[in-house]
């Protein structure tokens, strides 16, 4: 005898347990905690450099590297990647998911406060911003 031979010759218990499965999936539906814009962390930093007139490759060696030296043995770092444009540069630094984000960002801060010292002179002051979903829209409507 088969699945559905059984199903059939006992309605009531199939009817019964589609009912529970139906009661038991509503009430786990209406547990699920739901948010209109929930702060989602993703554990992503991003240090920008700036130094009007600076070339790239100057701007690699003078601003990019000193960073990149000092940030590589922070605790927690899954990856990180730097680019260097005309007028500065800036490194993303990517955690890893069980990080504590607010000592990481401390690290970040005083790391790149150490590589100052290294930047040429009329350097802009360089930011430090954790990436936080919660400040993009969700949808972009153009007319």
């Amino acid at each position: 005898m088969g699945f559905l031979e059984v199903a059939v010759k006992n309605a009531r218990m199939t009817i019964t347990a589609l009912l529970f499965f139906l009661v038991a999936g509503a009430l786990a539906y209406i547990s699920i905690p739901k948010e209109a814009e929930p702060d989602v962390q993703v554990g992503v930093v991003y240090v920008s450099l700036h130094l009007q007139g600076i070339s790239p490759e100057d701007a690699e060696r003078l601003l990019v590297r000193p960073v990149e030296t000092r940030i590589k043995n922070i605790k927690g770092i899954d990856t990180f990647t730097s680019n260097a444009y005309q007028g500065g540069g800036n490194v993303v630094i990517q955690f890893e998911p069980d990080a504590d984000m607010s000592t990481a960002l401390q690290d970040i801060r005083s790391k790149v406060d150490d590589a100052k010292q290294e930047f040429p002179d009329g350097t802009d002051e360089p930011s430090v911003n954790e990436v936080n979903i919660s400040e993009f829209p969700i949808l972009v409507v153009t007319l």
